[in-house]
């Protein structure tokens, strides 16, 4: 993770490139050419982040090295007795890993890039789960605390011995300097701005997040505009949904009435892990009406972890280790219980599991004739326009049965379409963090909890949020040419599968597959 490794490989890349451009596209195939194109964005893109030094960046308000490496023992294979010692190697590998990430965040204090202070409240709190006194008490004790059969009973207490060392002397220390490192040096000297297109050269990169997270050429002022538009569109369903309840207070007094009422918030995170897995049982059983092939792997439902979930989203997706044992993870975050309200959760779990997140990544794992670069990769623009594309598809469900319910599918959706006004506004028009936080209270039914960490992630992660409206405006773009294309010949299940039997694709390469989908139908 050293500059001088992200120099190495930004070179590889670029003789890389040289090579790919040496091929005729023309004269390739219609899979092979859609690889000839991703293969050449994927480079680029990976060079102009290095050109632009997006590596200061290991971190962002909700994510870092450090939590994803806090989920090793959930994304290696731990069946043998080699994976064990290659699991202890990676333990005692930390140390190094983490100073050379410390060092990127290092010269991002030398240079003025660095994640906002204002985002950064309460980061240490992602480190100190891991500063404990017993290794037995660490996340990454689990594996030794029992053993597969796979591991003879002759080498369970070396390995264990060893585990247990390398957290001790190794893994602890090793975040505990991160910690000192972050309270004492990092979050002091962070920027104060928060866009940013405040930092030396950070309108350049904004302005290549924009265009790598939506895989089109806009501009932040074309995108701003058209969140304004989605707004207003979506306040209009919004309000014919509040006169159906019945209710006769303003648009504010309902959205407090939401915020407030008892009645829509579990009392515990068993009640709420519950109700999650009720509903995503309830869409499985619905899937084969909409989707002519579905994925063999299986996913389960867990709270985000303790460690994390005080600046974590309401929940995510973690796909599966490829080639291990274990299913793909419907994550549900059970913290501050009244900020997670049950109205939002069909939209939530239609989005993150089925037949959103989980459906769409297990499906392109499972494409063995496409190169493995292809199986593996993840566009945004796709991969979360399809997300929010699936939450429209419960109202084809029969699943929004109440208003409120349905009050919470719009309010997922001004959500996303507040990310385009936001984002933009905080990166490039000098938006506030507070201008941030009270546009999505006043316009979603989110907590306020929830925007508050949903504003910060956007401060820390420029360009993201912009993937899901325009990816899912794409994707329902591309519904209703087919439809009027085919008329009664229109298969809902044979369009879906066609979206998905490419895996995940820039918006550009999407677009020209279905018009070729409808060629090949007329």
């Amino acid at each position: 993770m050293s500059v001088s490794d992200h120099a190495r490989r930004a070179e590889a890349r670029r003789k890389f490139r040289e090579r790919l451009l040496a091929i005729d596209p023309a004269a390739l195939e219609e899979t092979d050419r859609d690889s000839h194109t991703l293969f050449r964005v994927t480079l680029e893109d990976s060079i102009r982040d290095f050109e632009l030094h997006g590596y200061r960046f290991p971190i962002n308000a909700d994510s870092g090295f450090h939590m994803d490496f806090a989920q090793l023992p959930n994304q290696v294979p731990l069946d043998t007795t080699r994976d064990y010692e290659n699991y202890i190697a990676r333990l005692r590998a930390f140390p190094e890993y983490a100073r050379q990430n410390t060092e990127l965040l290092r010269q991002g204090l030398q240079t003025g890039w660095t994640l906002p202070r204002a985002a950064l409240e309460g980061y240490e709190k992602t480190i100190e789960a891991h500063v404990v006194a017993d290794p037995g008490r660490s996340v990454f004790f689990k594996p030794f605390a029992a053993f597969p059969a796979g591991v003879p009973e002759a080498d369970r207490g070396r390995l264990r011995a060893a585990g247990e060392k390398a957290i001790r002397d190794e893994v602890v220390p090793t975040y505990r300097a991160f910690l000192e490192f972050m309270t004492r040096d990092y979050m002091p000297r962070a920027r104060t701005t928060v866009g940013a297109g405040d930092m030396e050269g950070g309108k350049e990169y904004y302005a290549y997040l924009v265009r790598h997270f939506t895989t089109l050429d806009r501009t932040p002022d074309q995108i701003h505009a058209l969140g304004l538009e989605e707004v207003r569109r979506i306040r209009g369903e919004m309000e014919e949904v509040i006169r159906e309840t019945g209710f006769a207070g303003s648009f504010a007094d309902f959205l407090k009435f939401l915020r407030t009422d008892p009645r829509f918030y579990a009392k515990t995170p068993e009640e709420l892990l519950k109700q999650a897995a009720w509903i995503a049982k309830r869409i499985d059983g619905k899937l084969p009406a909409l989707f002519g092939r579905l994925p063999r792997q299986p996913y389960t439902v867990e709270p985000v972890p303790d460690e994390i979930a005080p600046k974590y989203t309401g929940g995510r997706y973690v796909p599966a280790p490829p080639g291990g044992k274990r299913a793909g993870t419907y994550w549900v975050n059970t913290y501050a219980l009244e900020s997670r309200p049950l109205y939002i959760l069909e939209s939530l779990t239609l989005h993150e599991a089925v037949p959103g997140h989980h459906l769409q990544t297990a499906l392109s794992a499972e494409l063995m004739d496409l190169p493995a670069f292809r199986r593996f990769l993840y566009v945004d623009a796709f991969g979360e326009g399809w997300g929010l594309y699936s939450e429209r598809l419960g109202l084809e469900m029969g699943l929004y049965t109440d208003p409120y319910s349905n009050f919470g599918r719009l309010t997922y959706e001004m959500w996303r379409a507040c990310r385009l006004v936001v984002d933009t506004g905080l990166h490039a028009k000098g938006w506030t963090r507070q201008q941030a936080i009270d546009y999505l209270a006043s316009h979603t039914a989110l907590s306020l909890h929830e925007c508050t960490t949903e504003t910060d992630r956007y401060i820390s992660w420029p360009g993201q949020a912009l993937a899901y409206k325009m990816g899912e405006l794409k994707l329902r773009e591309l519904r209703r040419r087919t439809e009027e294309a085919l008329g009664p010949r229109f298969d809902i299940r044979e369009f879906h599968d066609r979206i998905l039997a490419g895996g995940t694709v820039t918006l550009p390469i999407l677009d020209s597959r279905i018009d070729a989908y409808i060629r090949s139908k007329r």
